[in-house]
């Protein structure tokens, strides 16, 4: 028999069985929101954001051939009745009242990608519809049932984004995939336009514009099969082992940017935005149920604002067409200070910003001050809109987010409906400075909703 092991042999011996078994143990893979957080800016995230921004430009287009509907059907040899004009154009928004909140549900159960892919589609299958609608009954509806899929698609894809996007560029990027949406507006306006010359009796160019808008949007839907699902969205479902080979794919794909994007692996703990027990939704719906007032009904009636000071047809829609190009030459350049402040402070400078443009609007008579008090409001109104968009994004747990959001949505929808013909009949009966007092009037009060309202998620990780 051999010597007897020493007490130095024996716990020796004993460390190495130790660390054999800890070795072989399994390890558990860190959380798989952490994991998100801390990615830097990959291929993966600007496929997700191009594919995004090529279906909102799709969106926007179609609500755009809102403006060139009115423009057809009101000017000889299609003129129709003022009541079947306005049945038309508001049934957009009638169907987004509805549309919004359904499907924020929908994708809040089913996922997010899943529901874009259906609106995309679906909004192919109704703007073809549309296109070759034989009266205007049929395409009024045709519109409405668009509306469904028109209002759910920027609530929807801002709440994937918010899944997916690292924290500390956050804004910025969802800024800038709205940048690149708003090239749908001219494409859809001047391309009808284009195609004017074009058109035939029973295909004319208001058709070709929706035919060609059903066959994007469509193309687009079939291309958010290559996107992921959010890996949030999949472990707050349970579907463990799906959010770990989509978190995997993220983690594998080529970083594209040098500078910090993720949030660094022991970032100090914020405290939450929202007291327990409490919910987000009561300040973040009244909010969206504001907004419209401005940002839907101003735009609206600038047109006739002009009208009203008494320019001619000719030069009020060139100063139309110029303030169109704020948001899309200036919102790059906002982007880049989007995660830069508290998006309560950005909403509220937002907000007392259009008030100061718009007060401008509404008393100047030179040409160059409405072309430049028209163009900032644009400017504002648009960073507006996609602040407060991320706002309560953020705000929303991921179980809820989609279906929160969409929700509020709706609200702004309902208010783009009721706005502009409360507005109008003021307009014309009061002046255009009476008008916007009670534009103004809505952006005092979100001022004052915003300062009592939870603090923002700006360059935080999402619950």
């Amino acid at each position: 028999m051999g010597e007897p092991l020493s007490d130095f042999a024996i716990v020796r011996a004993r460390n190495q069985r130790e660390k054999r078994t800890m070795s072989a143990a399994p390890t558990a893979p860190p959380d798989i929101a952490a994991r998100l957080d801390r990615l830097p800016l990959t291929a993966l995230h600007l496929l997700v954001m191009g594919v995004c921004a090529l279906g909102f430009i799709f969106d926007l287009i179609e609500i755009a051939l809102g403006s060139v509907l009115s423009a057809v059907f009101s000017t000889p040899p299609s003129v129709v009745p003022a009541q079947q004009l306005s049945l038309l154009l508001a049934s957009v928004y009638v169907g987004a009242v509805v549309g919004a909140p359904t499907l924020g549900w929908l994708a809040d159960r089913h996922g997010r990608r899943f529901v874009l892919i259906g609106v995309l589609l679906w909004l192919g299958l109704t703007s073809a519809a549309a296109a070759t609608s034989v009266d205007m009954t049929a395409l009024t509806v045709c519109r409405a049932l668009s509306g469904l899929a028109l209002g759910a698609y920027p609530p929807l894809m801002i709440s994937y984004l918010t899944d997916l996007l690292p924290p500390l560029r956050r804004g910025t990027l969802i800024m800038l995939t709205g940048c690149v949406a708003g090239l749908g507006p001219p494409i859809g306006v001047f391309g009808v336009r284009a195609l004017t010359p074009l058109q035939t009796p029973g295909f004319e160019a208001w058709r070709m514009g929706l035919a060609i808008g059903a066959i994007g949007a469509a193309l687009i839907g079939l291309l958010f099969l290559r996107l992921p699902e959010s890996p949030r969205w999949l472990k707050a479902k349970g579907r463990h082992a799906d959010a770990e080979r989509v978190c995997s794919a993220f983690e594998r794909s080529r970083r594209v940017l040098k500078m910090a994007s993720a949030l660094p692996s022991a970032a100090p703990t914020e405290a939450p935005a929202v007291a327990p027990g409490r919910s987000p939704w009561p300040p973040v719906a009244a909010l969206f149920l504001l907004s419209p007032w401005a940002t839907v009904a101003f735009p609206l009636l600038v047109g006739a604002v002009l009208a009203h000071k008494g320019f001619a047809l000719s030069d009020t829609l060139l100063y139309v067409g110029l303030g169109t190009f704020g948001p899309l030459v200036a919102s790059p350049l906002a982007a880049l200070g989007m995660d830069l402040f508290d998006r309560r402070r950005l909403l509220m400078a937002c907000a007392a910003g259009m008030v100061a443009c718009g007060a401008l609007f509404a008393a100047a008579s030179q040409p160059w001050l409405l072309v430049l008090a028209n163009f900032l409001f644009g400017v504002v109104g648009s960073i507006y809109v996609t602040a407060m968009n991320l706002y309560g994004s953020e705000l929303f747990t991921t179980a809820k987010r989609a279906g929160s959001l969409a929700g509020a949505w709706s609200l702004n929808r309902l208010g783009a409906v009721v706005g502009p013909p409360l507005l109008l009949p003021l307009l014309k009966s009061s002046g255009p400075t009476a008008m916007f007092a009670v534009i103004a009037a809505s952006l005092a009060a979100s001022i004052a909703l915003l300062a009592l309202s939870p603090r923002g998620r700006q360059r935080q990780s999402v619950a």
